[in-house]
């Protein structure tokens, strides 16, 4: 079996790169095909992998130039990309991994962390929603072009992987797959996170500044509540926007390295997560470090927290069920009269460690290669020599 892996581009630290980073110790010799790849700015575990830039990446290394200029020449970059060679094409992707070439007999599987955003979803980005009407008719043909493009791309995937319930019925609706959806719940890796002996008296946020994060939402009720401290951490488009409305209890920290952010979650008092996410990796990430999360309860959450009903100690999370200000606030008050157990709260986050991962997408995959070519089953190997499966 001569597998590769597709992901839609390495310029960023995020859920769906570490995704990415566990097919590769899933199949640590599959080669990693990717749009754009910035060293710097993706996790560093990344520069021991054997990484197959397109044409585009070549050129362009920076998030910002590479949104800017995928259309077209992203997209053109990708479709360009030769993968007939492999028998099995992993894809990890919310937009272009799976625009690539491959054989009409290999067999492809897309782990979608969730349908092209700007083409599926298209309101979600400001930019569209309040553009003008020639703008907005402009980015209406050009969305148009998109969307084609991706459907036809997606009817190449066999079978489709996402990482929560959530998106199940998104995948439907855009792509009508044929076969089944399989939820495989996105790795965290607990290694990476410890166990506190004390906790400080900060709140915290790991989270890119986007309006769909609603990192303002959390500043405006930690306004009105200048008596409790928030550490933020991320950077983003609306990153001066939001550091200008913050007070005076709100610090902000970006650049941090593995160890440092590791020492924010293992002390704060609590993870806050307001947002509607597919998915969240950090909220397992609190929990690995032993401490609770305040979320907003709808959406990925719903896979991975247990909401406090009656037992904080056998609880992971406080949800708010409204995402305003004053339920928010709530939410932090109540969280203030409970107590939660580290211990616990760092063995719910083991079941979702990224060497149970690494396990399920070895089996996953091997098992749909030897139905689809009818091969007799081998023992599964669990070591590097597995990506070698003849």
């Amino acid at each position: 079996m001569k597998i590769a892996i597709v992901h839609d581009d390495l310029v960023r630290k995020g859920g769906a790169e570490q995704v990415a980073l566990s097919f590769h110790n899933a199949f640590p010799n599959a080669p990693i095909y990717t749009l754009a790849y910035d060293a710097n700015s993706t996790y560093p575990e990344f520069k021991d992998c054997n990484i197959k830039v397109s044409w585009f990446g070549q050129f362009i290394k920076s998030e910002k130039n590479m949104k800017r200029l995928f259309f077209p020449l992203g997209v053109l970059a990708m479709q360009r990309l030769d993968l007939r060679e492999y028998d099995v094409v992993l894809q990890s992707t919310t937009h272009c991994a799976k625009y690539v070439q491959t054989a009409d007999d290999a067999l492809v599987i897309t782990y979608c962390h969730n349908p092209f955003r700007l083409v599926w979803d298209t309101d979600s980005y400001d930019k569209v929603k309040q553009a003008n009407r020639l703008k907005r008719t402009l980015y209406g043909k050009v969305i148009s072009i998109l969307k084609k493009i991706d459907t036809d791309a997606a009817k190449r995937t066999d079978w489709f992987i996402t990482n929560a319930q959530e998106v199940v019925h998104r995948i439907k609706q855009a792509y009508n797959p044929l076969n089944e959806i399989t939820v495989i719940n996105p790795p965290v890796r607990c290694s990476n996170f410890y166990v506190s002996n004390s906790v400080s008296d900060y709140y915290l946020i790991v989270s890119r500044f986007e309006s769909y994060k609603k990192v303002d939402l959390v500043i405006e009720a930690f306004n009105k509540m200048p008596d409790k401290k928030l550490v933020i951490v991320g950077k983003g488009s609306r990153e001066k926007e939001i550091k200008e409305n913050a007070g005076n209890n709100i610090t902000f920290l970006t650049g941090l390295d593995a160890a440092d952010l590791a020492r924010l979650y293992a002390n704060c008092k609590a993870f806050i997560f307001p947002q509607l996410e597919d998915y969240g990796i950090t909220p397992l990430e609190a929990n690995a470090s032993g401490r609770p999360v305040i979320a907003y309860g709808k959406g990925g959450v719903l896979d991975t927290m247990i909401p406090f009903t009656d037992d904080s100690s056998k609880a992971t999370a406080v949800f708010f069920n409204e995402q305003t200000v004053q339920a928010l606030q709530d939410a932090v008050n109540l969280f203030e009269q409970l107590e939660f157990d580290p211990a616990f709260l760092r063995a719910h986050a083991q079941y979702f460690d990224e060497s149970q991962f690494v396990l399920k997408i070895r089996s996953y995959v091997q098992s749909r290669y030897l139905s689809e070519r009818k091969v007799v089953p081998l023992i599964l190997n669990t070591d590097s020599s597995y990506n070698n499966l003849a």
